[in-house]
């Protein structure tokens, strides 16, 4: 058998050892209940109903005799009522019985208690008629039908007594049993444990101690009396390696990726542009020259407008696979991004108002300055801001805040947040905005938030997301500052 057979087949008799002893359990409760259930519910009401039956028969023992005596109806109205309640008791002990043996005994009971009530009464009529001779004679056989009738609900009672004594013995017993059984798996689960620690012991820990005696030997040397710990110790650098080298690899591996899109999409973008560019110039040329030296009805005219639009937006595409296919070169000079927004917004100024978006800014004081390319920032804030435009079908509000966090130990960072009223970005395309190529839009290129990603990346950076459905978009906009961007060159 294997370490690992061994430890399954110990732990599954440990297993079955609890599972049988609370299967056992649970049965004898039920058992127990059903026990005791018998008791309560049937033998103790018939062994009451027993006694009762014998009681109410003592009752009317002598109250004849008494009246023989004395004449006094008093007697008789006495036993009447001791005769209702004998034959109450025996009605209500009826419904009680569930056996054949136990309906026999109270059917005889009954034609007994009948026959003695009628013999009871003939003897009356034979001393009122004068005839005590005779009578005395039936009143020796009525006394003979009472001490039948009596031993026959003592042997009703005795029955169900015995009933009873009979169950609690079994109960009895059966926990008896249940204890042999219990002490057996205690035994038994003893015995299995010193097993398991032993195999635990021999096969596991004693392995694992000699690999933390030699990684000591071969580490520092240092002496530690938890083995676990020791090897811990031993394989943390080996894990922390293989962690580094895995990110690092990971990394690396995206870098490959982005930098061969990068390669497809500039030999695409530099073949476009040779190809179309030129003729695209002259087309949009000879439509300039055709719409002032001829004479265009207004639909003609509109045609041409359409046609030359198309022809701008194509130039637009080709333009931003351009700018998307090389690095952005940066122009580094030390200046606040709040000269950038505001400057930003004055461009934008018309195209908000055609639009119907308000822009609010929340600034205390203007951000500290940091080294960026200012021309490429405006870009960004440009793109972000058009989108939001865009999104925000009806007009809205843009609301542009600026803070100095210190999120970055080493120096502090500008922040600049910009949220929309708009409809929001679902949270299944959220991972895939800054993608290249990827876009909601029917005449979009999906390079505008992609090449605004890259151009904060650049920057050192950080461009972010934050969007709830029905809650409007926000980018938010990090740039580090501080003494350790000043010593930068100002071409990146």
């Amino acid at each position: 058998m294997s370490l690992r057979q061994r430890v399954y087949l110990a732990n599954a008799v440990l297993l079955g050892i609890t599972v049988m002893g609370t299967i056992a359990m649970i049965w004898y409760t039920y058992k127990t209940e059903d026990l005791f259930t018998g008791i309560v519910t049937r033998h103790i009401p018939m062994y009451q109903a027993a006694e009762a039956l014998e009681t109410s028969l003592l009752n009317q023992k002598g109250y004849l005799s008494y009246y023989l005596l004395d004449k006094n109806p008093e007697w008789l109205r006495q036993l009447a009522d001791f005769k209702k309640d004998f034959e109450n008791q025996l009605a209500s002990a009826k419904p009680l019985v569930t056996e054949d043996r136990e309906k026999q005994d109270l059917r005889q009971i009954e034609s007994v208690y009948a026959t003695y009530i009628a013999a009871k009464d003939r003897v009356l009529t034979l001393y009122e008629r004068g005839d005590p001779g005779a009578g005395s004679a039936l009143h020796r056989e009525v006394r003979a039908n009472f001490f039948r009738i009596y031993e026959l609900c003592e042997k009703f009672k005795t029955a169900h007594k015995k009933a009873i004594d009979l169950t609690v013995e079994e109960s009895h017993a059966d926990a008896r049993n249940l204890r042999y059984i219990g002490l057996l798996a205690i035994v038994t689960v003893v015995l299995l444990s010193l097993l398991i620690n032993y195999i635990f012991t021999r096969h596991i820990l004693e392995p694992i101690r000699k690999l933390a005696a030699e990684a000591d030997h071969l580490g520092e040397g240092r002496v530690s009396g938890n083995e676990v710990a020791a090897l811990k110790s031993s394989v943390h650098g080996l894990i922390e390696n293989a962690e580094q080298t895995h990110a690092e690899l990971v990394r690396s591996r995206e870098s490959l990726m982005q930098s061969e899109k990068m390669a497809l999409v500039g030999q695409l973008a530099a073949g476009t542009a040779h190809s179309i560019r030129n003729p695209l110039t002259s087309i949009k040329m000879r439509l300039f020259s055709l719409g002032r030296s001829t004479k265009l009805s207004r639909d003609q005219q509109e045609n041409i407008n359409v046609i030359s639009t198309e022809i701008g937006q194509i130039n637009k595409i080709l333009e931003n696979f351009l700018e998307f296919s090389r690095p952005p070169k940066l122009t580094m000079t030390a200046q606040s991004p709040s000269l950038v927004v505001d400057n930003t917004l004055r461009l934008l100024e018309q195209r908000l108002k055609s639009y119907g978006v308000m822009v609010q800014v929340f600034r205390n004081a203007p951000l500290d300055d940091v080294r960026l390319d200012a021309g490429q920032f405006k870009e960004v804030l440009a793109n972000i801001i058009i989108n939001a435009c865009e999104a925000m079908e009806k007009g809205g509000r843009i609301t542009i805040s600026e803070t100095m966090d210190d999120i970055n130990a080493n120096r502090d960072t500008a922040v600049i947040s910009i949220q929309d009223t708009g409809p929001g970005i679902p949270a299944s395309i959220q991972d895939e905005v800054f993608n290249p190529f990827f876009t909601t839009k029917d005449d979009g290129t999906g390079l505008g938030l992609s090449i605004c990603f890259n151009i904060i990346s650049e920057h050192g950076g950080c461009l972010v997301l934050d969007s709830r459905k029905g809650k409007g978009a926000c980018f938010t906009i990090t740039l580090p500052a501080g003494e350790d961007l000043h010593g930068k060159n100002s071409d990146h």
